[in-house]
């Protein structure tokens, strides 16, 4: 567990000169947080960037690989940086602005769906 603590660490503070970030354990790994909006997580000692329909071509482009779990190799929303930004704290401030924004289009992107309405109930 030590040696993720300094994982985490570490990329807390390679983003510091970006924005304040923050981490929270999250099934054994860590959300990593921009005023209370995940952006961003780490799963064995592996860090990565939230992405979306927009973003997530100039991910792919570069080569990069998506989040994955379980047997089945359930693909997630969640990509590695390129490995260069992971000790180039600018470098790595670019790709955190890709998840960040792509976070920032999801709570839009929830915010504009229309509330599901009841269902009648049968007499």
């Amino acid at each position: 567990m030590a040696k993720r603590n300094e994982f985490v660490q570490h990329i807390i503070d390679s983003l510091a000169s970006w924005a304040p970030v923050s981490a929270r354990g999250m099934f054994g790994g860590f959300g990593i947080y921009r005023d209370d909006r995940m952006f961003a997580l780490i799963a064995y000692d592996t860090f990565y960037i939230k992405v979306d329909e927009t973003s997530r071509p100039e991910f792919e482009a570069a080569g990069l690989a998506p989040f994955t779990y379980g047997e089945n190799r359930v693909v997630m929303a969640y990509y590695h940086p390129p490995v260069t930004a992971m000790d180039d704290p600018q470098e790595l401030a670019v790709w955190a602005e890709k998840g960040w924004q792509a976070a920032l289009r999801a709570v839009t992107k929830t915010r504009k769906k229309s509330p599901k309405r009841p269902k009648k109930l049968k007499n």
